[in-house]
């Protein structure tokens, strides 16, 4: 092989990867200073009756129970609890009609059949904001798969009151379980926090506002003046989309670190991790195509090749193709590794570690040996339209 080609396409990655570093660490570096993980709060008697939280299902029996007692923890500040069932074949409606003869805020609803232009997630939660009590001042739309912890709702009001949030959405602990999920999960969280602002960072713009539709805590007079939850209609991608528009009406909006309010079983395995979060990580209907494939290349320079560049520059310098910018590229992929090893570090709380040893959840340090093939998913992800979601066809 030419040498002088090789110290061509050599100074060409460095730019490159360069430059793209140089934006990694611009978002990297405000998260060091960002706000600590909320904490949850007892009951405040002024917060009476001002939330009515939102849970849309479809086949949730195998994960919902956890969050129905979650809610149930909650205190008086919970008005009401609206599931909202899209016919769910399972027994679904049964566990929650069980729930609301034991506690008389719970409610089911069956949401009306899905229009063409809406996805279901939206759809039903969108029902359910039209069924609530027009008493609560505030909606928290919340997954049948996530485990809210006691104080949950008054940590969220407590922050929301004080510091004028008109939408808060929290970063939640997650539970896995299987050895790929501890593998390949991970990887697939990197690439939202190399492209956005960590939770507890304040994001100034819309285009780069983050989400999780998971806990999604927003004042009702918000949701009115946006007709509720139609602006997100058809995205796949709902939460991202409805944060964005609020923020771009002028609203405040923060994305919050909340591991020590709210767990989250999303998955069973790698195999449905990567079908199920990898749709939709691109975010695509959310941002515009420039955006979208800009972000693709970005993670492709900071995440998906440092690994290989490293071992590809290493073996050619010891096949005598020595210079200076094949020393310079080993040592920014060298750093951009180290970097992500400081990533694993910072988030390893957002994980909920199991009780005894497991050998599967110690692969979640070798989680950066996954990150080619989660910027792969991205790329597979910003290339297709969804033709089905949690069991719906579209």
């Amino acid at each position: 092989m030419n040498s002088e080609l090789i110290n061509a396409i050599s100074l060409g990655v460095l730019i490159f990867q360069g430059v793209a570093t140089l934006i990694l660490l611009s978002r990297l570096l405000p998260g060091a200073m960002r706000r600590s993980p909320l904490k949850p709060q007892p009951f405040n008697q002024s917060f009476s009756g001002k939330v009515s939280a939102i849970i849309p299902t479809l086949n949730e029996a195998a994960r919902i129970k956890p969050c129905l007692r979650g809610l149930s923890r909650q205190g008086g500040e919970l008005r009401e609890v609206i599931v909202v069932d899209s016919n769910s074949q399972d027994e679904t409606p049964a566990i929650v009609q069980t729930q609301a003869q034991i506690d008389s805020r719970f409610r089911l609803i069956n949401d009306p059949p899905l229009p063409k232009e809406w996805v279901g997630r939206p759809w039903a939660l969108h029902n359910g904001f039209l069924n609530s009590s027009n008493q609560s001042e505030w909606i928290l739309g919340i997954d049948a798969d996530t485990q809210p912890q006691a104080g949950l709702i008054n940590s969220l009001l407590t922050i929301a009151t004080t510091e004028g949030y008109d939408l808060i959405s929290l970063a939640p602990q997650f539970i896995l379980q299987y050895p790929g999920e501890w593998w390949l999960q991970p990887a697939l969280l990197v690439t939202l926090l190399y492209r956005f602002d960590s939770a507890g960072v304040n994001t100034a713009n819309p285009e780069r506002v983050m989400s999780n539709g998971q806990c999604f805590f927003c004042r009702r007079s918000v949701l009115e003046s946006l007709a509720g939850y139609s602006s997100a209609a058809n995205s796949f991608c709902d939460d991202v989309t409805l944060a964005r528009n609020i923020a771009a009406a002028g609203y405040k909006v923060g994305f919050l670190d909340g591991a020590k309010l709210i767990k989250v079983r999303m998955y069973e395995g790698a195999k449905e991790t990567w079908q199920e979060w990898g749709r939709s990580l691109d975010l695509k209907d959310a941002a515009s195509v420039f955006q979208v494939w800009s972000d693709w290349w970005f993670l492709l320079l900071v995440q998906g090749l440092p690994l290989v560049l490293s071992l590809v520059a290493w073996l050619l310098l010891n096949l005598g193709y020595g210079s200076i910018t094949l020393v310079a590229v080993i040592g920014l992929n060298l750093f951009l590794l180290f970097l992500r090893l400081i990533i694993l570090i910072a988030i390893a709380s957002s994980y909920q570690r199991p009780a005894q040893f497991s050998l599967a959840s110690w692969l979640f340090w070798l989680s950066p040996l996954a990150d080619p093939l989660a910027v792969l998913r991205i790329f597979l992800s910003s290339r297709q339209t969804p033709t089905q979601w949690r069991g719906r066809i579209y």
